[in-house]
C-alpha cells in the first residue's frame, strides 16, 4: 500500500506492507540515524520524534504515522560548512555532545540527542535527574551515561541565552606526584547546580608529559561530527542492489544428531534464494576465534555440522527477498533429530560416564585439550614452592567462589553485509574488532584464497570482546557463493543472547597461607571454566584468570623475592552457548574471588585492608612473577614491571572517597535520612587491580602516514576503533610527532586491502601496540620533512630542525609552512611522496593498576544493594586524551557495576536460556546510575614512545569485588557467588 511519511519536513510516498514498521520505512528511505537495536524498543536506539515527542521506531508501524511530523537526527543540524554552500551548523546539542566527549562508539548517540531535545523543548531548565530520566529510555553500553548528562545540561543552558557553563574538561592535578591529597575531596565544580554531576576527571600529570601540545590534551574525537549527525557510518547504514536477507534455523535442542534435514518446502517459497544445510557446504573444521596463527585453541566448529550442540546452534541458513520470507522458510525446514544426554553443570563435564559432546574425527587438539575428557584446555602453572609456603604459614585461608555467564550487549548487534566486488573478490563488510583475523580465518572455510576477500570493518556500535569473534560473517558469505547477490545478516536481539558468545562462567577455589603480620606466604588458585560447547578463547581467557589476578599479590620480605603461586585450571565443554571473549578477558572472573579472599584474611587477622593488600602487592623493578611460567600456550619470556602507580592509586582514591571518616565509623554505616529504615546500613569497600598491556612478543600493529598538497596528512592503520577512541589518539600522537593540530591528521582504519595489518582490537593493545607504530610511521614522515625544509633553506644539516605549528624551525628562527615543503616534494623539486610505514610487535606487556572504591546501601530486610558511588584511582600511564579515556573508565565501570548487582545468564533442565532481551536480562540505564568518578594518576612507562599502559579494560575489574566487599562492611554478610541479587544477599543473610 502506497502511504505517505512527513520527515523531517519532506513529504514521502512509499510502498509499504501493512507489518512494516516506522523503522523499516525510515531507513528505507536513507535515514540511517534510527537505528536497530531490539525487536521490544528497549535499547532505545530506534527512537525519533512524532509530533515532537520521543517513540520507538521499530514498535510503530509504518502507517500508523501517517499525517504525523516525524523528526529524525538528521533533521536537527549538519556540518556548517559544505564547500561553497554554507550551513546553519550543528544543533546545540549536537555541539555539546561533540565537546563534551559524549560520544563513544555513537550507535545511541542519535537516540539520546533526540530524547534530549524533546526534553529541552518541554523544560528549558531541567535537572541532573530530569535529564537523566529522559534518555532512560536508550540504553548505552559505553558512556556509563555521565557525559551525555554533562552535553545535556550544557546544551539547555546555551538555548536559554545563559552565560556559557564553561568548565575545564578536565580537573588537572600539576603538582608533585608524591603529594598525598587528604580529606574527602570532590572536584571542584562551577556552580551548586552542577556538584555532583560535573565530577570531572582527574589527572595526575606526570612531569614529562607536561610539555607536548597534543599528547595529554582532550582533543574532540576525529569521528564525532559524523556520528552526531546520524551519518551512515555502521555495518547496516548501506543499501545494495538485489539484497538478500539471511536467517538461521537454530535447534531448539541442548544436544542432538541430525538425522534427516528436509528443506525442499523452503526452497519452494516464493523469494527464497538460498537454502544452505551441512549437506551443502564444505566441512571445514575451525574456531571462530579471532586470534593470531596459530589459534591457540582446539578447532571443534563447522559452519554448519550434522549434530548440535546447544539450544541455539545452528541448523540451516536462509537468504530471501525480505525478513519476512527469510522467517518464513525457517519453519519450512523439516528436522529429524536424535536427542542425546546433554551436560549444563560444568562440574560434572569431565565425569567419566558423561557423554562426549565432541566426537567428530576432525577435531584438532592444541595443547592438553582432550575431547574423550570434555576438556577444552588445561592449564597447570606453578611458581616458585607453594606447599612450602603453606607449611610456612600462620594461618591458612580457603573458600570457594563462583562468578556467571554475562553478555557483553552491545547496542548495536552483530551484522555482516557480504558481496562480490566488480573483480569476483569477495567482501566482507562486518561490524568486527578484527578484520584481518576474519580474512584469514574465513578462507579456507570459504574454499577461496586470502587475497581474493576484502574485510571492511565501518563504525562498530560496541564491541568489548564481543567482535573479536569469526561469528557470523560465514553466513552471509556462504550465501552469497550460493545466490551471486549481496547478503546482509543481523543478529536479532535473541540469536545475541542464545546464538553469541558470552564472558566464560567458573567456580574457583581459592587457598592463601598467611602469616600473622599478614605476609602471603603462598597464593593457590583453581578454576573450573566453562566454554560451552565449543572451545573459542577457552586456554587464553581462564589463563589470563590466573595470569594478571594471581600475580598482584607476590607476598612481602623473602617471599617477595620468591613468590609461591599457583593456578590450576580445566575447561570444559557444556551444553550451553560458548563462552568467548568479553572485556577484561578473563580477569574479572579471577577479581571477584581474589579480593574478596583478600578482605576475608585482613578482617580475619585484623589488619587494616588496604595496607594488607599493598603489603604484599607487586612493586617496580620486580618480575611479572607469571612471565617466568606462561605466555598463553607459548614460550615464556621473563618481564619486568617498572611502573607501578598503586600506591598513589590508593592515596587519591581513599582521598576522593573519604576513606579514612567512613572506615570502620559505625555512626556513619547508620547515618539515616529522613523516614530511613532501620534496616538500612551503608557500607564503603575497596578493590585493588592489575591488567596487561597487549601480548608480548605476539601483538603487532602497523601503521602508514603520507603527506598531502596542504600539508595534512593520511594516517591509515589496522587498528579498529569500537568506541574506544583509538582513531584519535593514536592521531594525536602521530600529530605530536609531526607538529601539527589534530584536525591535519585524517584517519582511515580497517581495511584489509587498503590499511597496513593489524592484530585487532583486543587485549588493551591499541593505543600501546598501534600507537606505536603510527608514532614509528610519523617520525619517518619527520625526517624527510627536515631534509626538505633543509634543503628549500639551504642548510647542511636537518637534525636540530623542529616541528611545530604546521612549520619546520631552523636553528637560525627561519620557517618553511608544510604547505611549501608539501607542494615542493610533490610537484617542484626532486618530487617524492613523503610517506613512512611502520610497524611494531612488542616485547614487553606494561600493567596498569587500578585501586576502585565503592559506596553502597543495603537493606538487611530484603537484602536490596544500591551502589552510591564509585570511585577509581588508575595507573595507566601517560593519558593520551583524558576525555576519551575516562569515557572508557566509567563506562567500563558501569558494565562492571551490572556484573556486581544483577546481570547473569541463566538455563533451564533443558538447556533453554532464561535471559533472551533487554528486558530479563537487565543493564543499567541512565536513572539508576552511581556517581561516578575517575582519578588517573600518571606514570611514565618508558617501553613507549610517549609513556603509555592501558586503560580500556582494567575498569571491568575491581568493581564487583569492591561492591561485594563494601556489602560485607555494611552488614557483615559475605555472598561469595556474584551477581549479589536481593535474593542471594536475603538467603545469605537468613543463613547467618
Amino acid at each position: 500500500m502506497n502511504i505517505q511519511l512527513k520527515i523531517n519536513g519532506i513529504e514521502h510516498t512509499i510502498d509499504a506492507a501493512p507489518s512494516e514498521n516506522l523503522l523499516s520505512a525510515v531507513r528505507r528511505l536513507g535515514y540511517y540515524g534510527v537505528k536497530f537495536g531490539d525487536e521490544q524498543g528497549l535499547s532505545g536506539s530506534d527512537t525519533v520524534l512524532l509530533d515532537g515527542k520521543p517513540i520507538n521506531a521499530g514498535s510503530m508501524l509504518a502507517a500508523q504515522v501517517e499525517g504525523h511530523n516525524i523528526v529524525t537526527i538528521e533533521g536537527l543540524g549538519e556540518h556548517p560548512d559544505q564547500g561553497w554552500r554554507k550551513t546553519d551548523g550543528l544543533h546545540p546539542l549536537q555541539v555539546a555532545f561533540v565537546e563534551s566527549g559524549a560520544i563513544q562508539c555513537g550507535y545511541c548517540t542519535p537516540a539520546q540527542i533526540l530524547a534530549a531535545k524533546a526534553l529541552l523543548a518541554q523544560n528549558s531548565n531541567p535537572g541532573e535527574d530530569q535529564v537523566r530520566e529522559a534518555i532512560s529510555g536508550v540504553l548505552c553500553r559505553c558512556t556509563g551515561y555521565l557525559k551525555p548528562v554533562q552535553a545535556v545540561l550544557k546544551a539547555a543552558a546555551v538555548m536559554r541565552g545563559d552565560e556559557p557553563v564553561n568548565w575545564d574538561s578536565v580537573n588537572w592535578d600539576l603538582g608533585s606526584w608524591s603529594d598525598q591529597p587528604t580529606g574527602d575531596q570532590p572536584s571542584p565544580s562551577p556552580s551548586d547546580q552542577f556538584a555532583n554531576l560535573l565530577t570531572r576527571p582527574k589527572v595526575v600529570v606526570t612531569a614529562q608529559t607536561q610539555t607536548y601540545q597534543t599528547v595529554g590534551k582532550p582533543e574532540k574525537k576525529v569521528d564525532a561530527i559524523k556520528l552526531v549527525q546520524g551519518k551512515p557510518a555502521f555495518t547496516a547504514d548501506i543499501d545494495m542492489r538485489g539484497m538478500l536477507y539471511a536467517r538461521v534455523l537454530r535447534s531448539p535442542h541442548a544436544h542432538a544428531r541430525i538425522q534427516k534435514i528436509d528443506a525442499s518446502k523452503a526452497r519452494d517459497l516464493k523469494g527464497v534464494a538460498a537454502v544452505l544445510t551441512w549437506q551443502d557446504i564444505p566441512r571445514v573444521v575451525y574456531s571462530t576465534a579471532g586470534q593470531s596463527d596459530p589459534i591457540p585453541g582446539p578447532l571443534d566448529a563447522f559452519s554448519l555440522d550434522n549434530k548440535v550442540r546447544f539450544v541455539g546452534d545452528r541448523v540451516a541458513m536462509v537468504a530471501a527477498e525480505s525478513l519476512e520470507i527469510a522467517e518464513k522458510a525457517l519453519t519450512l525446514i523439516d528436522v529429524e533429530y536424535e536427542i542425546l544426554d546433554a551436560i549444563l553443570d560444568s562440574s560434572k563435564a569431565m565425569n567419566p560416564d558423561v557423554v562426549r559432546i565432541h566426537d567428530e574425527p576432525e577435531f584438532v587438539n592444541f595443547a592438553d585439550s582432550n575431547p574423550d575428557k570434555n576438556l577444552a584446555a588445561e592449564i597447570r602453572i606453578d611458581i616458585g614452592d607453594v606447599e612450602k609456603g603453606f607449611k610456612e604459614a600462620d594461618e591458612i585461608f580457603e573458600a570457594e567462589y563462583e562468578v556467571p555467564k554475562v553478555q557483553q550487549a552491545h547496542i548495536e548487534p552483530h551484522v555482516c553485509v557480504t558481496y562480490w566486488d566488480e573483480d569476483d573478490r569477495l567482501v566482507i563488510r562486518t561490524s568486527t574488532q578484527v578484520p584481518f583475523h576474519v580474512r584469514r580465518m574465513l578462507a579456507p572455510v570459504l574454499n577461496l584464497p586470502a587475497k581474493r576477500i576484502r574485510v571492511i570493518k565501518p563504525r562498530i556500535g560496541g564491541g568489548f570482546g564481543g567482535k573479536q569473534e569469526v561469528l557470523m560473517e560465514d553466513v552471509p558469505a556462504h550465501l552469497t557463493i550460493a545466490t551471486k547477490r549481496p547478503v546482509i545478516y543481523e543478529y536479532t536481539r535473541e540469536e545475541e543472547f542464545i546464538g553469541a558468545r558470552s564472558r566464560h562462567p567458573m567456580k574457583i577455589k581459592m587457598r592463601t597461607g598467611v602469616k600473622r603480620d599478614g605476609t602471603i606466604t603462598a597464593n593457590s588458585m583453581y578454576a573450573l571454566s566453562d566454554t560451552g560447547a565449543y572451545g573459542c578463547h577457552a586456554l587464553t581467557v581462564t589463563g589470563n584468570t590466573g595470569h594478571k589476578a594471581m600475580a598482584l599479590y607476590v607476598g612481602d620480605g623473602d617471599y617477595r623475592k620468591a613468590p609461591n603461586i599457583r593456578f590450576y585450571a580445566d575447561v570444559v565443554y557444556t551444553n550451553t552457548p560458548p563462552s568467548g571473549a568479553f572485556r577484561g578477558y578473563g580477569v574479572p572472573q579471577g577479581y571477584w574471588p581474589l579480593d574478596r579472599h583478600m578482605e576475608k584474611i585482613a578482617r580475619a587477622l585484623h589488619l587494616d585492608p588496604i595496607d594488607f593488600r599493598l603489603k604484599n602487592a607487586i612493586r617496580p623493578g620486580e618480575y611479572h612473577p607469571f612471565s617466568t611460567a606462561w605466555n598463553e600456550g607459548r614460550e615464556p619470556r621473563p618481564e619486568i614491571v617498572h611502573t607501578v602507580g598503586l600506591e598513589q592509586c590508593v592515596a587519591q582514591g581513599r582521598a576522593a572517597i573519604g576513606w579514612d571518616d567512613k572506615y570502620g565509623n559505625e555512626e556513619w554505616r547508620k547515618s539515616s535520612i529522613v523516614n530511613r529504615k532501620s534496616s538500612i546500613r551503608r557500607g564503603i569497600g575497596v578493590a585493588m587491580v592489575m591488567q596487561g598491556t597487549a601480548i608480548p612478543y605476539l601483538d603487532m600493529g602497523g601503521a602508514s602516514i603520507k603527506m598531502n598538497d596542504d600539508g595534512s596528512f593520511n594516517l591509515l592503520v589496522g587498528a579498529t576503533d569500537l568506541g574506544t577512541g583509538s582513531d584519535t589518539v593514536l592521531a594525536q600522537m602521530a600529530a605530536e610527532v609531526l607538529g601539527v593540530p589534530l584536525e591535519d591528521m585524517i584517519t582511515y582504519s580497517s581495511d584489509t586491502d587498503f590499511t597496513p595489518f593489524d592484530k585487532g582490537a583486543y587485549a588493551s593493545s591499541t593505543t600501546y601496540i598501534s600507537g606505536t607504530a603510527a608514532v614509528n610511521a610519523a617520525k619517518i614522515c619527520a625526517e624527510r620533512i627536515r631534509v626538505r625544509a633543509a634543503m628549500i633553506l639551504k642548510l647542511d644539516k636537518h637534525d636540530d630542525i623542529k616541528l611545530s605549528n604546521r612549520q619546520a624551525i631552523a636553528p637560525d628562527g627561519r620557517t618553511v609552512p608544510f604547505t611549501e615543503i608539501a607542494l615542493d616534494s610533490l610537484h617542484k623539486n626532486n618530487q617524492e611522496q613523503i610517506m613512512g610505514v611502520a610497524s611494531y610487535v612488542s616485547p614487553v606487556s606494561p600493567p596498569p593498576f587500578a585501586a576502585q572504591f565503592a559506596e553502597v546501601t543495603v537493606d538487611a530486610e530484603t537484602g536490596a544493594v544500591t551502589v552510591d558511588r564509585l570511585v577509581m584511582a588508575v595507573d595507566s600511564g601517560v593519558i593520551v586524551n583524558p576525555l576519551t579515556a575516562s569515557g572508557q573508565i566509567e563506562g567500563g565501570m558501569t558494565q562492571a557495576l551490572g556484573y556486581a548487582v544483577c546481570e547473569e545468564m541463566r538455563y533451564d533442565e533443558k538447556g533453554n536460556a532464561i535471559e533472551r532481551d533487554l528486558d530479563r536480562y537487565h543493564i543499567f540505564r541512565a536513572d539508576e546510575m552511581p556517581e561516578l568518578e575517575t582519578i588517573f594518576v600518571e606514570t611514565f612507562e618508558p617501553s613507549h614512545p610517549f609513556g603509555v599502559k592501558a586503560v580500556a579494560e582494567i575498569p571491568m575489574d575491581g568493581v564487583a569485588p569492591a561492591v561485594g566487599n563494601a556489602i560485607l562492611d555494611a552488614i557483615g554478610v559475605n555472598v561469595d557467588e556474584n551477581p549479589v541479587t536481593p535474593e542471594r544477599l536475603w538467603r545469605a543473610i537468613k543463613k547467618q
